[in-house]
């Protein structure tokens, strides 16, 4: 505890002996600490709260049958994977008019495709949000320290060329060690910003290679229910094309008995003359 209290005492006294520019350094890397915190927490629990969602999505599709009527009962579904199930359904229906054929079909998934890989883009920002200002203050925060260094070491040593034969190392010191203040301080936010965006990233990363894969499987499902309708709808209508044959058969069958049996009364009727 005593040694805590004179490290924060040393502290505050190699603040008191830095330069006007090297305390302002120093209450801005201060500042940076605390935004670099509020965004790495802030992310963190932003990442887990997508996670939760997507899982919820994914495991309502997985049990689905037709991804057209589910995204239709579903619309408060909300994540990157309910976003990318909206846009999926909403270009499927906007591709629906254009008949049944399998080049139609072929067009249809073009379609769907498409708007799943805007979907999958825009999301994917999502994730990455926040990471660049993460990154600036990795970044700058060193090479601000640094610059008030260089700047209070500058002032010392002028001042000290200043004082002439007078001057001596106790004088030159508390200079020094104020203006190291700034490159200390400038570290202490660099480094544990640095783990903390790796983190992030490997996990954002990790979410983006997710959602790519969800993507790409709900286009398969797509497809795969899109050909299902299809080849049902031509089972239906070959089937409806065989009654409607069987259908005229029988009519012209009967029309040739009924005729038939027209020709032998009258055949009767004549011999009966």
């Amino acid at each position: 505890m005593g040694n805590f209290l004179f490290f924060s005492a040393g502290i505050f006294q190699y603040f008191n002996d830095s330069n006007t520019a090297g305390q302002i350094i120093v209450v801005l890397l201060c500042v940076f600490s605390l935004i670099a915190w509020t965004v790495m927490l802030g992310k963190w629990s932003d990442l887990k709260e997508l996670s939760r969602l997507n899982k919820i999505a994914e495991h309502k599709i997985a049990k689905s049958f037709d991804i057209a009527e589910f995204a239709d009962g579903n619309r408060n579904l909300a994540g990157p994977y309910g976003k990318v199930l909206k846009e999926a359904a909403a270009a499927l229906e906007r591709a629906n008019s254009g008949g049944d054929s399998a080049e139609m079909l072929a067009i249809k998934m073009g379609h769907v495709e498409n708007a799943i890989g805007r979907a999958v883009a825009n999301q994917s920002q999502l994730y990455e949000s926040k990471m660049v200002l993460l990154g600036s203050i990795i970044s700058g925060a060193p090479f601000l320290g640094l610059l008030g260094t260089v700047w209070g070491v500058m002032d010392s040593f002028g001042a000290m060329g200043m004082e002439g034969a007078t001057a001596t190392l106790q004088t030159l010191a508390p200079g020094v060690s104020g203006a190291l203040l700034t490159t200390v301080a400038g570290l202490v936010v660099a480094i544990p910003s640095v783990f903390g965006y790796n983190f992030l990233l490997s996990i954002s990363r990790g979410m983006v290679l997710s959602l790519e894969n969800f993507a790409s499987s709900l286009a398969d499902k797509i497809e795969l229910e899109e050909r299902t309708k299809l080849s049902q709808k031509r089972v239906y209508k070959s089937e409806m094309s065989e009654k409607a044959k069987l259908n005229a058969d029988s009519g012209a069958k009967g029309e040739s008995s009924r005729g038939g049996a027209l020709r032998f009364d009258l055949n009767l009727e004549s011999e009966e003359e």
